[in-house]
């Protein structure tokens, strides 16, 4: 039992033996040196594709963002500007409307007033041949009732439409008169 107690004292299962500990680390060397020399070069080479498509699409976007707002400010400042031409335009027509106004009150202020005048001068033609018939047809009843009553004919046109005229003058002229008396 000794000697198993020895072997087993000299063997210890947690730690190797010493060549296969050299043998382990050879092989751990040429492993880790090929990984380094085929591998390690492959990560690298997709970390840095990696890393520009981040970088690169980081450099893209603030690209794109400051072209976004370069058309932005465009775009305000074209707003801007067709708001101030908007006004403007509306400024104009409003000035033309005013314009038009006021040509056409004028144009109809003319039209009135030609229209009276018109309607005047009608009014004052018609009252002349009103009075012209009337003095005219009160004359020829004048006549012919002073011929019934004087039992002579008043024929005499000179005569009569002298003793017309006066007589009627005379009523025009009391007419005057009393209007100007009632006044």
């Amino acid at each position: 039992m000794n000697f198993l107690a020895e072997a087993a004292e000299a063997e210890n299962p947690l730690l190797p033996a010493w060549p296969e500990l050299i043998i382990g680390l050879i092989c751990f060397f040429i492993v880790f040196g090929l990984l380094g020399k085929k591998l390690l070069p492959s990560i690298e080479k997709v970390l840095a594709e990696r890393r520009d498509a981040i970088e690169g699409g980081l450099e893209r976007a603030e690209e794109a963002q400051a072209e976004a707002q370069r058309t932005l400010e465009q775009y305000r400042a074209e707003l801007a500007e067709a708001r101030h031409e908007a006004a403007r335009i509306t400024e104009h027509a409003r000035e033309q409307g005013a314009a038009l106004i006021t040509e056409m009150r004028e144009e109809g202020q003319r039209q009135r007033d030609a229209i009276v005048t018109a309607g005047h001068a009608q009014i004052e033609a018609d009252r002349k041949q009103a009075t012209a018939v009337l003095r005219h047809d009160v004359g020829a009843l004048a006549t012919e009732l002073a011929s019934r009553i004087v039992g002579e004919s008043l024929q005499d046109h000179a005569r009569q439409s002298g003793i017309i005229d006066r007589f009627l003058d005379d009523l025009e002229t009391k007419a005057a008169v009393s209007e100007g008396a009632s006044q």
